[in-house]
């Protein structure tokens, strides 16, 4: 079954725009569709399987990844063409692309699980490192491209700013180069073909990760991942591969204190708010007496001038003025 026209607004939007956000896809999702794809999930998938269907005739695959220096998760249309002239597309010149590839390299090789290489390292990479072995074994400099020997150092930070720019690498706190979410999503096999640790949790590449401290032990976890694995504080931290108890990271104690913060000011509204709720109640059942004391009283007062009412004719009657009885006695007479 071939795609609806509104679909085809998906596989546009990352096209022209990149990798998105999955805020930022689901909304599309939403304008497109009428439906949410977090309440409609296998209305979503199916969507996502006719696309790549459609998008196989030509290598091409929606594919969805984690940025691991933020744990977000992000949309993009990848080439699934193995080489990476045609992943980067026609864009960048062979220097530019031996000058990325020997980028990711270092962020792979050297930097261990940091996931990211000084700015100074970055642009000190020797092209004429990526000539593929068997050429440059003899006479090596007479092998190196013209290129590759003239590629400036200029050009390398242009081109840094551009793979930046163009998210195949990223900044990583102040003069700190990582991967960008292109390359997340384009070098899937690319990481397990050049045998990159995988993460115990999510098996994806661990190109930045928690490692077990214990020596020889090569288990890494995401940090996110970590979040996950080890959500309750009152579980076991045990490494999965050698049972060593897994190093709390800093930014955990950090969210655990503000988890606690923020419990225990509920604890003092729910608190306040009980306390307020059974003085009110006090007040109440206080008043409740004095009212019907009050009500007592009043009821006596009324019977008491009920009883007084029959008296008054007689003392009326007693109290005449004087210039009444004597008309009466006069009549009398």
């Amino acid at each position: 079954m071939s795609l609806s026209q509104n679909y085809h607004t998906l596989i546009q939007a990352l096209l022209s725009r990149g990798p998105l956000r999955e805020e930022e896809f689901h909304e599309i999702f939403v304008g497109v569709s009428g439906k949410n794809p977090v309440t409609h999930q296998k209305l979503f998938n199916e969507v996502l399987l006719k696309i790549n269907r459609e998008l196989a005739y030509v290598q091409f695959e929606l594919r969805a990844c984690r940025n691991q220096y933020d744990g977000k998760i992000y949309y993009g249309v990848v080439n699934n063409v193995a080489d990476e002239q045609s992943k980067l597309g026609s864009k960048y010149s062979v220097p530019q692309i031996a000058f990325y590839k020997g980028v990711i390299e270092a962020i792979i090789n050297e930097a261990g699980t940091e996931g990211h290489i000084s700015n100074i390292d970055a642009l000190n990479i020797r092209l004429e490192n990526q000539i593929p072995a068997g050429q440059g074994s003899q006479d090596s400099q007479s092998r190196v491209p013209v290129s590759f020997k003239n590629f400036s150092m200029s050009q390398k930070e242009r081109t840094l700013k551009d793979f930046i720019t163009d998210r195949w690498l990223s900044l990583i706190g102040p003069n700190r180069i990582g991967l960008g979410v292109r390359s997340f999503l384009d070098l899937r096999s690319w990481f397990r073909a050049n045998e990159v640790p995988s993460c115990d949790v999510c098996n994806e590449a661990g190109v930045r990760a928690s490692v077990c401290l214990k020596e020889g032990c090569t288990v890494r976890i995401h940090d996110y991942c970590l979040k996950k694995k080890f959500s309750k504080r009152t579980g076991s931290r045990a490494c999965p591969g050698c049972g060593t108890e897994w190093p709390q990271l800093e930014h955990e104690s950090e969210q655990e204190e503000q988890e606690e913060e923020t419990q225990q000011q509920e604890e003092e509204e729910t608190e306040t708010t009980t306390n307020l709720s059974n003085r009110r109640r006090l007040r109440s059942a206080k008043a409740e007496p004095i009212d019907q004391s009050q009500s007592q009283s009043q009821r006596k007062r009324q019977r008491g001038c009920k009883m007084e009412a029959p008296d008054r004719p007689a003392g009326a009657e007693s109290s005449q003025p004087e210039s009444s009885r004597r008309v009466t006695r006069s009549r009398r007479a």
